[in-house]
């Protein structure tokens, strides 16, 4: 219980350190937001006209049929969209969110350590092989499908994924196969 306590903390540090990093110092998702000299005139525009809460624009009524919604795609189809989160107010308190994202990787490392204590023979290969596909198959499933849905970029995504959950298998590959 000890050896998984500890894979558990030291891994959940290293997947915290390195999204701090990804998102800091590296830089990695830095083209991701870009600024626009109208953003005043923009969020005035969005503070008199929605409540908070995202939206993709434009879209159909919710209680349209589906002949109305059909028309509606017709007629928005190669016309400018968007999407928006919009907040009534800026919050830079960030203690509670980072205490969150880390009680959330420590979540998920410890479900990858669970995992791989499944094996009947781990090795360290076996750990760093898993622990890459974890972080693969989280990238596929939602940055990744983003990506089509949304036609954003997710190479910062995939950097992450890679980068962190094969800096986790490292450690998780040489601490639980250590006698």
């Amino acid at each position: 219980m000890k050896k998984q306590l500890i894979a558990t903390l030291v891994g959940g540090i290293l997947l915290f350190v390195w999204q701090f990093l990804s998102w800091t110092l590296v830089n990695i998702h830095g083209n991701e937001f870009t600024y626009t000299p109208n953003q005043d005139k923009i969020i005035e525009v969005l503070s008199q006209n929605l409540d908070e809460g995202q939206y993709m624009m434009p879209m159909p009524a919710p209680n349209s049929t589906p002949e109305q919604q059909q028309a509606f795609m017709d007629s928005a189809a190669g016309k400018p969209w968007a999407t928006i989160s919009y907040h009534k107010s800026m919050n830079y308190e960030m203690g509670m969110n980072m205490f969150r994202a880390l009680v959330v990787d420590m979540l998920a490392v410890f479900l990858l350590v669970w995992l791989l204590l499944q094996f009947a023979n781990l090795q360290f290969r076996s750990a760093l092989l898993t622990s890459l596909a974890v972080g693969v198959i989280g990238y596929l499933t939602i940055p990744y499908l983003n990506t089509i849905w949304f036609e954003t970029s997710s190479i910062g995504y995939l950097i992450d994924a890679v980068a962190q959950w094969g800096l986790v298998g490292v450690w998780l590959g040489w601490w639980l196969t250590k006698k």
